[in-house]
């Protein structure tokens, strides 16, 4: 009887490992530069004052995430091509055209990150080889490689950012403000702190998220029968990378609070005098790490939901001949993305902001079309929502609709 349940055990396991990967890969890629920087500057001027915020946005992710590899796993179709088949091709078409120059900002954002991160260990003028090199060593990954080879590449860099769990422990925090912080809100009548907080929720709960983790589920051929395995491995990863992103603010918060930062760069640099060089430099590689496996993913995402939208063929593991938009798309955000962070003297604050702002404008959009498709029985059949998780998911979808659009007019009145 004992052994029958260890070979149960051990055959549940196998199984989540060899469906394991759209959920971790998605959450993880959604600590990119980005994500890094909103979490650096949290922590660095605000303490612990924001990591509630990270505990709502962690609930938000996990309905949004499920709904969406839900979807993609009774369908077999990814969300862009749900959207044109359900609100018509001009619906889908508006959709992709902001979430196109999004991403392209978004991936920008990423590659600078990487740049900041080759600058921190003293490569410095060399990014101008290293950036192109990094580019090009991505587009050998994904085009050459199998959707599981390529899959692996992405899970390894992901582990990277384990990085910045050990710098949060070289930072010697205390744990008992830390878990007061998560569960006691702490709100503050000041513009900045309101913003960080939207910024938060806004690079947490990104639209690109919800494409990716559904066109991953459909190329992996995950179907409703293993669906089990799929939810835990989309809840595991949000988990994992809202706990990296709390370890990043408790590590800025212990060693460089209270300081006035706006970039990554700058945390990974200020924590060598005061938690040690180990505690930069492992900052630094996780910046690396995240900013890589983002700037891979993300153009990807764009390509998934693109050709999804406009009924061209897509998905990783397929030849160039197979998919030429899809890996047409995915070149043409690698190198605009390479190209303009390698301008010398560009303010690439400017190009965060912007994908933020545009981010704030399609989120809405997209959360109100995913309730509306995971509710609809003809598309879902018994998979649909329970009132429950309706409930929650449209005051969430309401409460993330009103921080988006005042991330969206304050950055328009800061413009």
């Amino acid at each position: 009887m004992i052994v029958n349940r260890e070979r149960k055990f051990s055959g549940e396991i196998l199984l989540y490992l060899a469906i394991a990967g759209p959920g971790v890969i998605t959450a993880l890629a959604g600590n990119g530069a980005s994500g890094i920087t909103t979490c650096s500057v949290a922590g660095a001027r605000f303490g612990l004052s924001l990591t509630w915020v990270l505990v709502v946005s962690t609930f938000a992710l996990i309905i949004f995430q499920e709904m969406s590899a839900r979807m993609g796993a009774v369908t077999g179709k990814g969300l862009a091509a749900l959207i044109r088949e359900r609100f018509g091709l001009r619906a889908a078409f508006f959709a992709m055209i902001v979430l196109l120059v999004a991403n392209i900002s978004n991936t920008i954002s990423e590659f600078a990150g990487i740049a900041a991160s080759l600058d921190i260990f003293g490569v410095g003028i060399w990014k101008y080889l290293a950036v192109p090199a990094i580019t090009i060593l991505i587009w050998e990954i994904v085009t050459r490689g199998s959707f599981r080879w390529v899959e692996k590449f992405f899970m390894a860099l992901c582990l990277i950012q384990l990085c910045y769990i050990v710098s949060g422990f070289l930072s010697r925090p205390d744990w008992g403000r830390v878990a007061i912080s998560l569960v006691k809100p702490e709100f503050k009548v000041d513009s900045s702190f309101v913003y960080t907080a939207i910024a938060i929720v806004g690079t947490t709960v990104a639209p690109w998220m919800q494409f990716f983790v559904q066109g991953n589920v459909v190329d992996k051929g995950t179907g409703i029968g293993d669906y089990k395995y799929q939810k835990v491995d989309v809840i595991s990863g949000i988990i994992s990378a809202n706990l990296i992103s709390l370890f990043i603010i408790i590590c800025c918060a212990f060693t460089i609070f209270p300081r006035s930062i706006t970039t990554a760069e700058q945390a990974a640099r200020a924590l060598g005098p005061l938690a040690g060089q180990s505690a930069s430099v492992l900052f630094a590689l996780g910046l690396f790490g995240a900013s890589m496996l983002s700037a891979s993913v993300i153009p990807i995402s764009t390509s998934y939901a693109v050709c999804e939208a406009l009924g061209w063929e897509s998905g990783i593991g397929k030849k160039y001949s197979e998919a030429p938009i899809f890996f047409g798309i995915f070149a043409f955000s690698l190198v605009t993305s390479t190209l303009v962070v390698l301008i010398p003297g560009i303010s690439l604050v400017r190009v965060q902001l912007l994908a933020q702002e545009l981010n704030g404008i399609l989120l809405p959009i997209i959360l109100v079309y995913m309730l509306s498709i995971v509710n609809d029985r003809r598309i879902m059949g018994e998979h649909v929502n329970g009132n429950c998780i309706n409930i929650v998911a449209w005051a969430m979808a309401f409460g993330i609709i009103i921080l988006s659009f005042t991330l969206f007019f304050v950055g328009l009145k800061g413009s």
